[in-house]
């Protein structure tokens, strides 16, 4: 878990509806609380709150954790609580911003998933990727969105200008 900078947190509302919400931060960003507790830090994102608005009916999780370059993952479930604050949250500073939130997880079940998908995918061979093959997303918003600017959409989408307002 201390090697893993990606996580993909899943959690289901009231009507079954499930959601997945990728967390991701340099490697070590979920804090092990205890041997029985984790937190992974909220960060300014999409604004979309799905998961949080879900855990207020169904305070469970489901979570898998990848290290680029393994196939192997991680899984860790269990019941979590939403974080304003806690002693830990100043251990989660990046960049010299703290959390905004942290998911609080009371961990019930930990185990491994060997690496057959990620061998079937080649998900870590970059000469196997084809980034051209699917629209960029300033592209897709504007099929979806007629009226958009595709060049105001394209700067605002633009990795340089996302990597300036991570934190």
């Amino acid at each position: 878990l201390s090697h893993s900078p990606l996580g993909f947190v899943a959690t289901m509302d009231a009507q079954g509806r499930v959601d997945v919400s990728p967390k991701g931060d340099p490697a070590g960003f979920v804090q092990i609380i205890d041997e029985r507790t984790i937190a992974i830090p909220e960060r300014p994102g999409n604004k979309r709150v799905d998961g949080y608005l879900n855990l207020l009916e169904r305070p469970r999780v489901g979570t898998l954790f990848v290290i680029p370059g393994r196939g192997d993952t991680l899984r860790i479930n269990g019941s979590a609580r939403i974080m304003a604050d806690a002693d830990y949250f100043d251990a989660m500073t990046v960049q010299g911003k703290r959390p905004i939130l942290a998911l609080e997880i009371a961990v019930e079940e930990v185990f491994f998933h060997c690496a057959k998908a990620f061998l079937r995918s080649d998900a870590w061979q970059p000469e196997r990727w084809d980034p051209t093959a699917v629209p960029s997303a300033a592209q897709l918003v504007k099929m979806i969105y007629a009226q958009a600017d595709l060049d105001e959409l394209r700067k605002a989408l633009d990795e340089e200008n996302m990597r300036e307002i991570l934190y």
